[in-house]
């Protein structure tokens, strides 16, 4: 069919070089990319993706964070993260309230409805990453998670 391949049929046919298999960036993206794709697709029953379910996440918490902490914390442009409290304030699944130590921010904070909807999603999101982590044993888990958490978050470890 001259080039109608799908893409999994490439994949399938040609694996990646050898070369790539022992580089860290490249095997984090790439794992990134399958975990990102089986969240949105948990997700999307709720109508959220994962940078949404993210913010809701954080919101629905006791921290009450700021939309300027929202931004650092998931790594995102302040205006991505405008435009995703924008959307979930729309669906009232959050609110955004004057911040009590800065009146000049605003802390985002989950409506009931949004607690709600995020239980429901968090046990969807749960459920996609113990399938996408399903060749790993509990102990791999553990310690890709902490592996993980320090290179996130390195003063924190």
């Amino acid at each position: 069919m001259g080039g109608g391949e799908g893409k999994d049929d490439h994949l399938a046919i040609q694996p990646a070089p050898d070369e790539l298999f022992d580089d860290l960036s490249f095997l984090l993206a790439r794992a990134n990319a399958l975990s990102l794709a089986a969240g949105n697709a948990a997700l999307s029953g709720h109508g959220l993706r994962v940078r949404s379910y993210s913010v809701l996440s954080l919101a629905a918490g006791a921290t009450r964070p700021s939309q300027r902490e929202l931004a650092e914390l998931l790594r995102l442009d302040p205006s991505q993260v405008v435009a995703l409290v924008d959307d979930l304030q729309a669906r009232g699944l959050v609110v955004r309230e004057p911040d009590p130590s800065d009146r000049r921010a605003n802390v985002v904070v989950a409506t009931d409805l949004g607690r709600t909807v995020h239980a429901q999603a968090a046990a969807d999101a749960r459920a996609a990453e113990s399938a996408l982590h399903d060749d790993l044993s509990a102990a791999d888990r553990v310690t890709l998670t902490e592996l993980l958490r320090r290179m996130a978050f390195p003063s924190r470890g």
